[in-house]
């Protein structure tokens, strides 16, 4: 059985420190760079998690009872559970048609199987907002 060094090779002791230390230093660089791709700033994360709902979402009827600048405060029962939400729509607000204030009253909405309190009202793909057909892209 052979015995394999570094120093078989022609290395000094501080040569093979210095070229496990770069060695190293691009494994963590390489770290880096991957767990900076897979971060998401938080309007990514959240038209993510709106897609998600929309998408494998089951359906609810809801009451938005107030808007204040670009949120929507709704309320729905689910199982016996009575649920108080809000969505931002400030990134949404293309989709809308007037004045949120408009759109207090009846509402359907989507909401998660696997966690009912992640619910939305309106994505890019859909609108549970009753009598407001939003553009294109958004429809009921």
């Amino acid at each position: 059985m052979s015995n394999f060094s570094l120093l078989h090779v022609g290395l000094t002791p501080a040569m093979q420190v210095s070229a496990l230390a770069v060695i190293l230093v691009l494994l963590l660089g390489a770290a880096v760079v991957i767990v900076m791709r897979k971060r998401r700033n938080p309007r990514e994360r959240e038209r993510r998690r709106r897609l998600a709902v929309n998408r494998y979402g089951r359906f609810g009827d809801g009451m938005v009872v107030d808007c204040q600048e670009d949120v929507l405060y709704y309320n729905y029962s689910h199982c016996g559970v009575d649920y108080t939400a809000s969505q931002d729509v400030s990134t949404l607000r293309e989709y809308l048609h007037g004045d949120l204030a408009s759109f207090i009253g009846p509402v359907t909405l989507k909401y998660s199987s696997r966690n009912p309190a992640n619910s939305i009202l309106l994505c890019e793909e859909w609108s549970g907002l009753r009598g407001h057909a939003a553009s294109a892209g958004a429809s009921r």
